[in-house]
Protein backbone atom coordinates (compact mmCIF):
# COMPACT_ATOMS: atom_id res chain seq x y z
CA UNK A 1 0.00 0.00 0.00
CA UNK A 2 0.98 3.32 -1.07
CA UNK A 3 2.44 5.59 2.08
CA UNK A 4 0.88 9.10 1.73
CA UNK A 5 3.47 11.66 2.96
CA UNK A 6 2.81 14.38 5.41
CA UNK A 7 5.10 17.21 3.57
CA UNK A 8 5.54 19.87 0.64
CA UNK A 9 5.84 19.85 -3.08
CA UNK A 10 7.07 22.77 -4.77
CA UNK A 11 5.49 23.75 -6.79
CA UNK A 12 2.54 22.02 -6.06
CA UNK A 13 0.20 19.92 -8.23
CA UNK A 14 -2.68 22.33 -8.55
CA UNK A 15 0.68 24.59 -9.96
CA UNK A 16 1.72 22.52 -12.72
CA UNK A 17 -1.88 22.11 -13.82
CA UNK A 18 -2.77 25.31 -13.47
CA UNK A 19 0.48 25.48 -16.49
CA UNK A 20 -0.62 22.06 -18.21
CA UNK A 21 -3.89 21.94 -18.24
CA UNK A 22 -4.96 24.87 -20.70
CA UNK A 23 -2.72 23.19 -23.17
CA UNK A 24 -4.61 19.93 -23.54
CA UNK A 25 -7.32 19.36 -26.77
CA UNK A 26 -9.65 18.74 -24.23
CA UNK A 27 -9.65 21.87 -21.90
CA UNK A 28 -12.97 23.19 -22.46
CA UNK A 29 -12.15 26.56 -20.48
CA UNK A 30 -11.14 30.07 -22.07
CA UNK A 31 -8.11 31.56 -22.72
CA UNK A 32 -7.34 33.26 -19.07
CA UNK A 33 -5.47 31.26 -16.44
CA UNK A 34 -7.70 28.44 -14.76
CA UNK A 35 -8.83 28.87 -11.20
CA UNK A 36 -8.51 25.10 -10.10
CA UNK A 37 -9.38 23.37 -6.60
CA UNK A 38 -9.08 20.19 -5.86
CA UNK A 39 -12.41 18.73 -5.65
CA UNK A 40 -12.21 15.05 -5.65
CA UNK A 41 -10.17 11.56 -6.55
CA UNK A 42 -8.55 8.59 -5.56
CA UNK A 43 -5.06 6.65 -5.72
CA UNK A 44 -4.36 2.87 -7.09
CA UNK A 45 -1.48 1.12 -5.76
CA UNK A 46 1.31 0.47 -7.72
CA UNK A 47 2.74 -3.39 -7.21
CA UNK A 48 5.94 -2.99 -7.44
CA UNK A 49 5.83 0.45 -4.83
CA UNK A 50 7.87 2.60 -7.27
CA UNK A 51 5.20 4.98 -9.20
CA UNK A 52 2.63 7.08 -7.21
CA UNK A 53 -0.38 6.73 -8.89
CA UNK A 54 -3.10 9.57 -8.76
CA UNK A 55 -6.87 10.10 -10.05
CA UNK A 56 -7.28 13.73 -9.43
CA UNK A 57 -10.73 15.82 -9.80
CA UNK A 58 -10.01 19.59 -10.22
CA UNK A 59 -12.59 21.99 -10.38
CA UNK A 60 -12.11 25.46 -12.89
CA UNK A 61 -13.83 27.96 -11.29
CA UNK A 62 -12.58 30.66 -14.29
CA UNK A 63 -15.33 29.69 -16.54
CA UNK A 64 -18.45 30.96 -16.82
CA UNK A 65 -19.85 27.57 -15.52
CA UNK A 66 -17.56 25.33 -13.36
CA UNK A 67 -16.03 22.61 -14.97
CA UNK A 68 -14.51 19.79 -13.49
CA UNK A 69 -11.42 17.58 -14.95
CA UNK A 70 -10.02 14.17 -14.59
CA UNK A 71 -6.41 13.56 -14.50
CA UNK A 72 -4.83 10.78 -13.77
CA UNK A 73 -1.29 11.31 -12.53
CA UNK A 74 2.08 9.16 -12.07
CA UNK A 75 4.99 10.32 -9.47
CA UNK A 76 8.10 8.70 -10.49
CA UNK A 77 11.94 8.85 -9.12
CA UNK A 78 12.76 9.50 -13.16
CA UNK A 79 11.79 10.66 -15.75
CA UNK A 80 9.53 8.21 -18.10
CA UNK A 81 11.81 6.88 -21.06
CA UNK A 82 10.19 7.36 -24.19
CA UNK A 83 7.14 9.17 -23.01
CA UNK A 84 5.85 11.79 -25.70
CA UNK A 85 7.14 15.26 -24.35
CA UNK A 86 3.14 16.66 -23.44
CA UNK A 87 3.08 13.45 -21.29
CA UNK A 88 5.69 15.46 -18.72
CA UNK A 89 3.42 17.79 -16.37
CA UNK A 90 6.23 18.92 -14.82
CA UNK A 91 8.64 18.32 -12.07
CA UNK A 92 8.09 19.09 -8.17
CA UNK A 93 10.28 18.77 -5.04
CA UNK A 94 8.94 16.66 -2.48
CA UNK A 95 9.97 17.40 1.09
CA UNK A 96 10.46 13.86 1.78
CA UNK A 97 11.27 12.02 -1.78
CA UNK A 98 12.99 15.01 -3.79
CA UNK A 99 12.37 15.98 -7.18
CA UNK A 100 9.55 13.58 -8.83
CA UNK A 101 8.49 13.79 -12.44
CA UNK A 102 4.78 14.18 -12.79
CA UNK A 103 3.13 12.38 -15.58
CA UNK A 104 0.08 12.30 -17.22
CA UNK A 105 -1.41 9.13 -16.35
CA UNK A 106 -2.75 7.63 -19.79
CA UNK A 107 0.97 7.94 -21.06
CA UNK A 108 2.07 5.99 -18.32
CA UNK A 109 2.42 1.98 -18.66
CA UNK A 110 1.89 1.38 -14.95
CA UNK A 111 -1.06 4.02 -14.16
CA UNK A 112 -2.94 2.06 -16.95
CA UNK A 113 -2.38 -1.49 -16.15
CA UNK A 114 -3.36 -0.43 -12.60
CA UNK A 115 -6.44 1.16 -14.39
CA UNK A 116 -7.50 -1.38 -16.46
CA UNK A 117 -6.51 -4.13 -13.09
CA UNK A 118 -9.46 -1.70 -11.46
CA UNK A 119 -11.88 -1.90 -14.43
CA UNK A 120 -11.55 -5.75 -14.11
CA UNK A 121 -12.59 -5.58 -10.12
CA UNK A 122 -8.80 -6.96 -9.48
CA UNK A 123 -7.35 -3.95 -7.08
CA UNK A 124 -8.86 -1.81 -4.76
CA UNK A 125 -9.14 1.79 -5.24
CA UNK A 126 -7.64 3.74 -1.89
CA UNK A 127 -8.24 7.07 -0.35
CA UNK A 128 -6.79 10.12 -1.48
CA UNK A 129 -4.66 11.63 1.43
CA UNK A 130 -4.83 8.75 3.71
CA UNK A 131 -2.76 5.58 3.87
CA UNK A 132 -3.73 2.21 3.15
CA UNK A 133 -7.44 3.43 3.23
CA UNK A 134 -9.63 1.93 0.86
CA UNK A 135 -12.34 4.26 -0.57
CA UNK A 136 -15.14 2.38 -0.91
CA UNK A 137 -16.96 5.49 -2.70
CA UNK A 138 -15.00 4.67 -5.81
CA UNK A 139 -17.21 1.96 -7.59
CA UNK A 140 -16.84 -0.18 -10.76
CA UNK A 141 -20.41 -1.46 -12.07
CA UNK A 142 -20.12 -4.56 -13.40
CA UNK A 143 -16.04 -4.98 -13.58
CA UNK A 144 -15.90 -6.71 -17.25
CA UNK A 145 -12.66 -5.77 -18.96
CA UNK A 146 -11.78 -8.46 -21.32
CA UNK A 147 -9.80 -9.95 -23.70
CA UNK A 148 -10.76 -7.32 -27.05
CA UNK A 149 -11.73 -4.64 -24.80
CA UNK A 150 -9.98 -1.49 -23.75
CA UNK A 151 -10.97 1.63 -21.87
CA UNK A 152 -11.54 5.26 -22.60
CA UNK A 153 -10.77 7.90 -19.71
CA UNK A 154 -13.28 10.76 -19.29
CA UNK A 155 -11.77 13.86 -19.03
CA UNK A 156 -14.08 16.52 -19.16
CA UNK A 157 -16.92 15.25 -16.30
CA UNK A 158 -20.16 15.22 -16.16
CA UNK A 159 -22.84 14.20 -13.26
CA UNK A 160 -24.43 11.03 -14.03
CA UNK A 161 -27.78 9.45 -12.89
CA UNK A 162 -27.95 6.12 -11.93
CA UNK A 163 -29.14 4.69 -15.79
CA UNK A 164 -25.43 6.06 -16.63
CA UNK A 165 -24.00 4.41 -14.15
CA UNK A 166 -23.93 0.92 -16.49
CA UNK A 167 -21.72 -1.75 -16.32
CA UNK A 168 -17.54 -1.64 -16.66
CA UNK A 169 -17.94 2.35 -15.91
CA UNK A 170 -15.79 3.51 -13.06
CA UNK A 171 -17.98 5.90 -10.84
CA UNK A 172 -16.55 8.29 -9.16
CA UNK A 173 -17.71 11.77 -7.00
CA UNK A 174 -16.46 15.41 -6.67
CA UNK A 175 -17.07 18.63 -5.10
CA UNK A 176 -18.33 21.68 -7.26
CA UNK A 177 -16.85 25.01 -5.73
CA UNK A 178 -20.38 25.83 -4.45
CA UNK A 179 -19.98 22.99 -1.66
CA UNK A 180 -22.36 20.90 -4.06
CA UNK A 181 -21.30 17.13 -4.34
CA UNK A 182 -21.85 15.04 -7.68
CA UNK A 183 -20.91 11.71 -8.88
CA UNK A 184 -19.80 10.93 -13.06
CA UNK A 185 -18.20 8.20 -15.07
CA UNK A 186 -14.02 8.40 -15.24
CA UNK A 187 -13.70 5.90 -17.24
CA UNK A 188 -15.77 3.35 -18.84
CA UNK A 189 -14.55 -0.13 -20.61
CA UNK A 190 -14.53 0.25 -24.67
CA UNK A 191 -14.16 -1.92 -27.88
CA UNK A 192 -10.53 -1.41 -28.71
Amino acid sequence: MATIHRTTMTPTKLELLTDWLPRQSWYVGGAGTPELARAGGFRLDDPEGAVGIEFTVVVDAAAQEPVAYLVPMAYRGAALEGAPDEALIGTSEHGVLGTRWIYDGVHDPVVMAQLGALLRGEVVPQHQSRSDTPDPTVTVRDPGLGDGLGFQVHRVLRPADAAQESSGRLVAGWTWPDGTAARGVLAAVAPR
